[in-house]
């Protein structure tokens, strides 16, 4: 839903068919995967399966609307409390340990002072919110978190992401809707004190740069973020169901492996064509 706000802001229905979209290639590629597992590593007989089934009645919506709303009630218990409690979790990463602000920082401060005193209060407050977001900048790739996602970035650098994806994607490994929360802090949505911010996380993606000053959420960058979601494991509760099934280790970490090199491998190929043609 977020690529698709920052893809087609203006156009809800190619954005929900973008949504479609990411749903087919997920069932498109595990039919496939399905395929070549089959004549490759698991050949075979299929085992038989018998299952007794309920006699068909006609649907209730009293019944499907109750289900729902339990199946919703289980989410928002179960997941909701994993998220928040990352939330937290890399605010405090993300905010300490504390900085000095640079020599950059002061300057710019040191100019807005200047302009107020000459009467300008426009373009002074024009550089206080520079000089607040550069602040915020240099506070984050000192912290801890910003620290860890620099390490990862020149993974991640060929698949257009640069080190606050990199960090969502870590952090989304417990669970993938733990992504939003991540670029929420990293890009201080919903934080009325800072200058010429706002609290939809879309607008501030959408201003969100590289550092050489570029746009970041391009088409290019979107799309391979999208396809890399629809097919990682970004599910530690998948792996504790199958760890579990199986009986051991093995073929989560072949699930989690395979499944991570397929992302990979096809969101570099989505990026990198779509630079050739110079979309990105």
């Amino acid at each position: 839903l977020i690529i698709g706000g920052l893809l087609l802001p203006n156009n809800p229905a190619l954005a929900a068919a973008v949504m479609a979209g990411a749903y087919a290639l997920g069932a498109g590629s595990g039919l496939a995967a399905a395929v070549l597992l089959r004549r490759t590593v698991l050949p075979g007989e299929t085992a038989p399966l018998v299952m007794e089934l309920p006699r068909y009645r006609r649907p209730s919506l009293r019944t499907a609307a109750w289900t729902a709303f339990d199946r919703m009630r289980l989410f928002v218990r179960k997941a909701g409390t994993v998220i928040l409690l990352f939330s937290l979790a890399l605010w405090v990463l993300a905010e300490y340990p504390k900085s000095s602000p640079g020599p950059e920082v002061n300057e710019l401060q040191a100019r807005a002072a200047s302009v107020a005193a000459a009467g300008d209060a426009t373009r002074a407050d024009v550089l206080r919110g520079e000089a607040s977001r550069l602040r915020d900048r240099e506070k984050l790739t000192h912290s801890f978190a910003g620290r860890a996602g620099h390490l990862i970035e020149p993974v991640l650098e060929p698949l257009g992401f640069n080190w606050q994806i990199g960090l969502g994607i870590a952090t989304s490994l417990v669970a993938r809707e733990v992504i939003v929360s991540t670029l929420a802090v990293v890009y201080g949505a919903g934080d009325p004190s800072a200058p010429g911010a706002t609290t939809s996380l879309v607008d501030n993606l959408r201003r969100a740069t590289r550092a050489d000053g570029t746009p970041l959420f391009t088409i290019a960058t979107c799309l391979s973020l999208l396809v890399f979601y629809v097919l990682a494991l970004q599910c530690t509760s998948t792996i504790a169901i199958v760890r579990r099934e199986t009986g051991g280790w093995k073929w989560p970490a072949i699930q989690f492996a395979g499944m991570s090199a397929m992302a990979y491998l096809a969101s570099l190929a989505v990026f990198q064509v779509l630079k050739a043609f110079g979309i990105a």
